[in-house]
């Protein structure tokens, strides 16, 4: 079990008879006023949340995290504990019990969450062939020797895959430029792609 978070108090003894607040009536009652004893408050009962906890979840982990949460829930929410209609450790049984749902909801998103991200990824690109990212590598190195307006339109053509009218429209090139512009930039390509092949 985690250490608590919070000290036991001893300055709290100037109640009647100097009785420190250690019989579960006094220090619920003592814990209820806001009093300096919630390090003693967990010291007693933090060993019950915690064996709730772990009767549910699924690490010792997750149990510290929620048996934290259940005190500090408890202390921020004093106000709402009375004495007179219940003891101190079935409120914060109770406390324990709603902080253990939240937490496996919030596993079970996550779970989801992962899951999905697993599902929706793409497969895993296989290696393209050998021949296959040797022509790659020559056709780019054949566009590179192209007028660069050239290039341009033949790349948005290709490789973004769009129509001449789009090509015209973001090039700001009349539609017969751009069709010109691919016609004579194709030829050059064929022509040096065969030179390339019949080269020995």
């Amino acid at each position: 079990m985690a250490a608590p978070v919070v000290t036991p108090a001893g300055s709290d003894t100037g109640r009647a008879g100097g009785r420190p607040p250690g019989e579960p009536d006094e220090l619920a009652a003592a814990f209820h006023r806001g009093d300096d004893v919630l390090g003693l408050v967990y010291q007693r009962y933090a060993p019950a949340v915690f064996h709730l906890a772990t009767r549910t979840l699924r690490t010792a982990a997750d149990a510290e995290d929620v048996t934290q949460g259940t005190f500090v829930a408890a202390w921020q929410g004093r106000a709402g504990f009375d004495p007179d209609r219940g003891s101190l450790l079935g409120w914060l049984l109770g406390i324990a019990r709603r902080k253990v749902v939240d937490h496996l909801r919030a596993a079970g998103r996550h779970d989801r969450a992962t899951e999905s991200a697993r599902r929706d990824a793409p497969p895993a690109a296989s290696p393209a062939p050998a021949d296959e990212l040797v022509d790659r590598l020559v056709l780019a190195d054949e566009l590179a020797r192209l007028p660069a307006e050239q290039r341009r339109v033949l790349r948005l053509a290709f490789y973004d895959d769009l129509t001449h009218t789009q090509i015209a429209a973001i090039t700001e090139l009349p539609l017969g430029t751009v069709k010109s512009h691919l016609r004579r930039g194709m030829a050059r390509l064929r022509e040096r792609w065969e030179v390339d092949v019949a080269a020995p």
